[in-house]
């Protein structure tokens, strides 16, 4: 156990008092700058469940403008496949309108055969009938009358002609009528095919136009749930902003904090520095067993990540601290004092006392406690503008 002259049991009291006068109003302690960094803390996570927040909307976002684009795409080909159909449409109109013309004219020309043809019929039975009602005397007459025989022959195969022609005329109206006929059921035929093939094509166009209406639906909709996402994403995003700026003000109060400590430990260390001078009595510690573990678990908690020279130069401050009668006298003592290591009070340092402690940082400890005290300073923290100190990788000793 280390041994305490009462001139320094006189004189740290004396400095108590002293610090506690001056500076009660403004003392900053370690426990308030850890608060400001679990404060800070907070604030990150939150800040990641509201950007967690904004990304999800971002997506749901992006998902509804590809939907969108999907929907106006399908829009474009009903649009286009519609326009296609009308001119279809129109074209079976006009299809159907040149049938129907070719269709009257047809029938105009049927009628005309068939008047035609009847007034033809007319005549043969006119002549016909003379014959009967004659007798056969003018053809007769025809015949006697002739000059020679060959003249005879001529008259015979004249009245011969007239007869054949008439009836070759009949047939040949005849077969008129019914090509015309014909032509007449073909076209309407064709009529009937047209008329198949518009009302067709109107069904396929009411199909688009229900296809049309449904996606313009489906449109308005996402367009709806896009200016109502867009709406969620401002206020995500605003309630993001609003974290920022509270960490940026939380971070500004903990470096201010911080630098306020830090002040206040360098006007402790120059007091403390100056009532040690007055106290010449020896100093000797003997490390318990436990002693090695502790500090080589503090000296990694602090110094993990910073080169060899900085983690012998937290033991160091450990040891000083031991030495010093203005702190507990033991290393456990030291390390655990309220409010002085933020790994003792977060309960880093406790999960490393668990885990287990480094070969590097074990061997810091034991040189430190053997003796190999790389400097004098009572304090270190991260670095800051403005603190006179000797910097080690990231720390500041002072």
């Amino acid at each position: 156990m280390k041994k305490i002259p009462l001139k320094r049991i006189f004189a740290a009291a004396a400095l108590v008092c002293c610090l506690t006068v001056t500076t009660a109003y403004a003392d900053v302690t370690q426990e308030d700058i850890d608060n400001a960094k679990n404060q800070i803390n907070n604030l990150k996570n939150q800040q990641k469940d509201a950007q967690d927040a904004v990304d999800d909307i971002n997506g749901k976002k992006g998902q509804l403008e590809s939907d969108l684009n999907n929907l106006n795409g399908q829009m474009t080909n009903i649009v286009s496949s519609m326009n296609a159909l009308e001119s279809q449409i129109n074209d079976k109109k006009k299809e159907l309108s040149d049938l129907e013309d070719e269709i009257d004219q047809t029938q105009d020309n049927l009628e005309a055969a068939k008047q035609q043809s009847a007034s033809q019929y007319e005549d043969m039975k006119i002549r016909i009938r003379y014959m009967y009602e004659n007798g056969n005397t003018p053809m007769l007459e025809m015949l006697l009358s002739a000059s020679s025989f060959s003249d005879f022959l001529n008259r015979t195969e004249y009245i011969s002609e007239i007869n054949s022609y008439d009836r070759q005329k009949l047939e040949e109206f005849i077969q008129v009528q019914e090509q015309i006929a014909a032509e007449e059921a073909s076209l309407e035929e064709q009529k009937k095919d047209l008329e198949s093939e518009q009302q067709e094509l109107l069904a396929m166009q009411d199909d688009m136009k229900v296809k049309q209406n449904s996606v313009n639906s489906l449109i308005s909709s996402t367009q709806a749930n896009i200016s109502q996402t867009n709406s969620e994403l401002s206020s995500a995003q605003g309630k993001v902003n609003d974290i920022n700026s509270q960490i940026a003000q939380m971070e500004e109060l903990e470096k201010q904090l911080e630098i306020q400590k830090a002040k206040e430990d360098a006007a402790r260390m120059a007091e403390i520095k100056r009532q040690e001078a007055e106290n010449n009595g020896e100093f000797s510690y003997v490390p318990s067993d436990s002693d090695l573990y502790l500090l080589g678990a503090i000296i990694q908690c602090e110094a993990d990540g910073e080169p060899y020279e900085g983690k012998l130069a937290v033991g160091s401050v450990v040891m000083n601290r031991v030495r010093s009668s203005y702190f507990p006298n033991t290393v456990s003592g030291v390390i655990y004092q309220s409010g002085q290591f933020s790994p003792v009070a977060s309960g880093r340092y406790a999960l490393r006392l668990e885990q287990g402690v480094n070969n590097t940082c074990m061997q810091a400890a034991q040189e430190v406690l053997n003796g190999n005290i790389t400097n004098s300073c009572l304090y270190f923290r991260t670095v800051i503008d403005g603190l006179e100190g000797t910097i080690i990788g990231h720390h500041i000793f002072y």
